[in-house]
């Protein structure tokens, strides 16, 4: 059975809108897009590449999908990262979308819930979670996270969406790893506490 990992970037107060471009999400005014990139070393490359290429699937949400769609079958395949994305199943939470265009992807039902946890029941090894805010908070709500990896960027936003919603349920998690870029980027990997389900 496999598991599912939120990997994300996010600001020290929460902000995982726009993350690489200021055209990526502009929704409710947000006008500092981009903000991830002047954090961006060796070691966030590394640990994005290693997540990437190390999973057997990938669950996005439409806007996410349609942002990697336009860019990542383009990509050196040369880079293991790059064939590992192109080459995986990819499954795309839409109610709109009807015609993937990206290569081994399938649209979701609209029963998100069951569909992820049918996807983890036959899925050997990782399924990946990158951005994808409102399909985040949707398994978030259902507890069908298994992992957190977060990127935590020393910076504060003020403004724009947030990893989780006020009124998120509480969880227990452990913290597994943590490593700090020399950009001052801390990296934490937590799992859900053993045992103790939602707090």
């Amino acid at each position: 059975m496999g598991e599912l990992a939120v990997v994300n970037f996010v600001s020290l107060d929460g902000v995982m809108q726009s993350v690489l471009s200021p055209e990526e999400d502009r929704d409710g005014g947000f006008d500092r897009g981009g903000w991830v990139l002047p954090y961006v070393d060796a070691a966030v490359e590394r640990f994005m590449s290693d997540s990437t290429a190390g999973a057997a699937a990938l669950l996005l949400g439409r806007r996410t999908y349609e942002i990697f769609a336009a860019t990542w079958p383009y990509a050196d395949r040369s880079d293991p990262a790059v064939a590992a994305m192109n080459a995986m199943p990819k499954y795309v939470a839409s109610r709109t979308l009807t015609d993937p265009s990206w290569e081994n992807s399938t649209v979701l039902g609209a029963d998100l819930p069951a569909a992820v946890t049918e996807i983890k029941k036959r899925t050997e090894g990782e399924i990946v979670l990158l951005g994808s805010g409102g399909l985040l908070r949707t398994l978030v709500e259902h507890d069908l996270v298994d992992e957190y990896r977060l990127l935590l960027f020393p910076l504060i936003l003020g403004d724009g969406k947030r990893l989780f919603d006020t009124g998120t349920a509480p969880r227990d998690l452990t913290l597994t790893a943590s490593e700090a870029s020399s950009t001052g980027v801390l990296i934490n990997t937590y799992r859900r506490t053993a045992g103790a389900g939602r707090a």
